[in-house]
């Protein structure tokens, strides 16, 4: 009788070279990411036109940026866990489609009531979006360079948000605040059919639930075109225990408490500082004297600096992990300051905002691969949906404090230093949690892999 081949999943694909399916599904979740900081990024840079247009003040602005943010929030803790239920791919179809329609409903809002209900729903499906294309792009990447893909493949949010600014200041003086948000849908409905069609299924997902063995047998195989057909009767496997009862018990199980509570402080602090940075810098400038489109080209050098951030950094995170991070915030500190000192030199100043994003931005972005690092396969989209929620709170009370500041006038240069702070803290969790979790980041289910066995 012919014995069973039993294939670990995870271990074939760390043994395996990054090829042409990795890199196909890596740029297919980062066109997703780039519509995600598209239209995330959009109510920042019309912010001075909204304002103008329908006479607010800038306090005003602040809830409508974070009503937005909180979608963002429930969208990441709602969908993060649902998606270790029913699979990445239905929750990424689903999500691209719901931040489509909500930007597009965005341009024919008229009043600030309506624009918050639909920012708030226009959330939601940006929220579910991100956590899930990191988790795809994780377990589809091969140990010692996975860090580095999530990396890459999160530049498309970055890049997203960086070309919001571009194309507002070349939208706006011709056909107003509205065409942004025009072309920040259509893309995204466009987008819908191609992921229904050629998204795969996570493979590490399909493997744990016990589902489509010859699915699972199919996108090895597209992995690595080279090796011999696998048998029909070939087991898959992933050894990891499949966790049972509500996902986010999980993250605080098994010695996770402490890191996951640390990575939550990271995320907390970093997206407090960069939605502070991204929603009020276009404000900022403009009131200084930069006219909106320069406001908003100046402000988008945060998101192009993230981009090169991401690039350089990626190595160096996939090398020393916590201890990389804590540095780069470190860096931040300094950076993020220097703003608020430099305001009034439009070189300088996009220097220094350039500077900002390299270290806010890329930080970010290395956080979010190090927490996919981190947890295993069945609470992945959970610890990655869950730092991302959280860190989506300090993200919504980051516009508010910009807003309070700013209606009690205090000064650039006291503003830039409040938000410097929250680098500060990001900082010190980060280090806190290299020596927790040690200098090479490991899941805790991945460091029991072995090699791919043949029984």
């Amino acid at each position: 009788m012919a014995e069973t081949e039993t294939i670990d999943v995870a271990g074939y694909i760390d043994q395996q070279p990054v090829g042409a399916f990795q890199i196909k599904l890596l740029l297919t979740c980062a066109a997703v990411l780039f519509l995600d900081g598209f239209d995330t990024q959009a109510i920042g840079y019309v912010a001075p036109a909204l304002a103008r247009e329908w006479s607010l003040s800038r306090a005003a602005l602040g809830p409508v940026f974070s009503a937005g943010l909180f979608g963002l929030m429930i969208g990441a803790l709602v969908f993060g866990p649902l998606a270790d239920r029913v699979g990445r791919k239905a929750i990424i179809v689903g999500a691209t489609l719901a931040f489509g329609l909500g930007s597009l409903a965005t341009a024919f809002v008229n009043d600030v009531n309506t624009l918050l209900v639909v920012r708030l729903l226009t959330g939601l499906g940006l929220g579910g979006a991100m956590p899930n294309a990191v988790a795809m792009t994780s377990e589809f990447s091969p140990h010692r360079r996975r860090a580095t893909m999530v990396m890459v493949m999160f530049c498309g949010f970055s890049v997203g948000a960086a070309l919001g600014g571009l194309l507002a200041a070349a939208l706006i003086p011709h056909y107003g605040w509205r065409s942004v948000f025009i072309v920040g849908g259509i893309a995204p409905l466009l987008l819908t059919p191609v992921l229904a069609w050629r998204l795969p299924e996570s493979a590490r997902f399909l493997a744990l639930s016990g589902r489509a063995q010859g699915r699972v047998a199919e996108l090895l195989g597209r992995i690595n075109l080279k090796a011999a057909p696998v048998a029909t009767s070939t087991q898959f496997v992933v050894h990891e225990p499949r966790l049972a009862g509500l996902p986010v018990v999980h993250l605080f199980s098994e010695g996770r408490t402490l890191p996951t509570l640390l990575l939550w402080i990271v995320f907390f602090m970093s997206l407090l500082d960069l939605y502070f940075l991204a929603n009020w810098l276009p404000t900022v400038l403009n009131d200084l004297g930069a006219s909106v489109s320069a406001a908003a080209m100046i402000g988008a050098m945060l998101q192009v600096g993230g981009v090169v951030g991401t690039f350089a950094l990626g190595s160096v995170v996939d090398r020393f992990s916590f201890r990389a991070l804590a540095l780069v915030y470190f860096v931040a500190v300094f950076a993020v300051g220097a703003i608020g000192q430099l305001g009034h030199s439009a070189a300088l100043v996009t220097l220094a905002i350039f500077a900002a994003g390299f270290c806010i931005v890329g930080g970010q972005i290395a956080a979010n691969a190090l927490a996919a690092n981190f947890y295993p396969t069945s609470v992945r989209a959970t610890g990655v949906g869950w730092a991302l929620g959280i860190g989506r709170v300090g993200s919504i009370i980051g516009p508010l404090i910009g807003g309070a500041l700013m209606t009690a006038k205090w000064s650039t240069a006291e503003l830039f230093i409040t938000a410097a702070s929250a680098a500060l803290c990001a900082a010190l969790a980060a280090f806190a949690l290299s020596r927790v979790v040690g200098t090479r980041q490991t899941s805790s289910f991945d460091a029991m892999v072995q090699p791919a066995t043949r029984t």
